[in-house]
């Protein structure tokens, strides 16, 4: 009997815990994400890769965010590139009665790696990203800014279903991302992105891919979360780099 009363003491603090612990809210929404990325090549090492982001909630009723962003691109072996760049992004509130945008600075350093298993085409990409955010409240700028770095994993394929050019292929991926920082407390994960949808040729430097982005992530205060059901549509181009360099440089996107 004893033993039946410590065990309970034991677990009241974990029990009491779990009742105060605010119920798991999820956020489910649609979106659109359409998007313009290029990349230039210099010379047999060096490239420019740009891009720019625009994503809007509601499917396309309200804007979500607006990012632009360079980079310098430079391939360290045929399968391998590193590249090192500056973004800058344009957040509207989530609070339908605000209207004040917050402004982010973001470095970010990736490397890109890509490899075949028979006809299939493997990309895996490595981001770190340093990020200053602009701290909205009430509606107004409070001239403070929140810093946090991510690191993104992403794996994706690109999978041929037929030998004319004609014919799109299909291709899969996921990104997982993670943030550290002093001001990242309940949410270290931060969020999960699967795509599945077609990747066409339209021309030798023109390309699009258009299908269904899940995203899913976890907010700040670490019991809200955002369930988006995207629909998304990117076109390349690509002016004489190679095609691993250009369609996978920024291939899930951003926010």
């Amino acid at each position: 009997m004893k033993s039946k009363y410590a065990v309970f003491f034991l677990l009241l603090p974990v029990l009491i815990l779990g009742q105060n612990s605010p119920k798991k809210e999820v956020n489910v929404q649609t979106q659109s994400w359409i998007a313009l990325i290029a990349s230039f090549k210099i010379d047999d090492r060096w490239g420019i890769a740009t891009d720019v982001h625009m994503r809007r909630n509601d499917f396309a009723a309200t804007n979500s965010f607006v990012i632009v962003r360079a980079g310098a691109s430079y391939e360290m072996a045929p399968s391998l590139s590193g590249t090192i760049g500056y973004a800058h992004l344009w957040l509207s509130p989530s609070n339908p009665d605000w209207s004040t945008i917050a402004n982010e600075n973001r470095i970010y350093q990736q490397l890109l790696y890509s490899s075949k298993i028979g006809n299939i085409t493997l990309t895996q990409r490595i981001r770190n990203e340093q990020r200053w955010q602009e701290v909205i409240a009430n509606d107004q700028k409070t001239d403070a800014l929140r810093f946090t770095n991510r690191v993104r994993y992403l794996l994706g394929c690109t999978i041929p279903i037929s030998s004319k050019k004609s014919v799109p292929s299909i291709v899969i991926s996921d990104e997982i991302l993670f943030q550290f920082g002093k001001d990242v407390v309940y949410n270290t994960f931060d969020q999960n992105r699967i795509f599945v949808g077609i990747r066409q040729a339209l021309s030798p430097s023109w390309s699009y891919d258009f299908g269904y982005m899940q995203v899913f992530q976890q907010k700040a205060s670490g019991y809200q979360y955002d369930q988006n059901h995207t629909l998304r549509l990117f076109f390349y181009y690509n002016r004489g780099a190679k095609s691993h360099m250009i369609t996978h440089h920024h291939a899930s996107g951003d926010e």
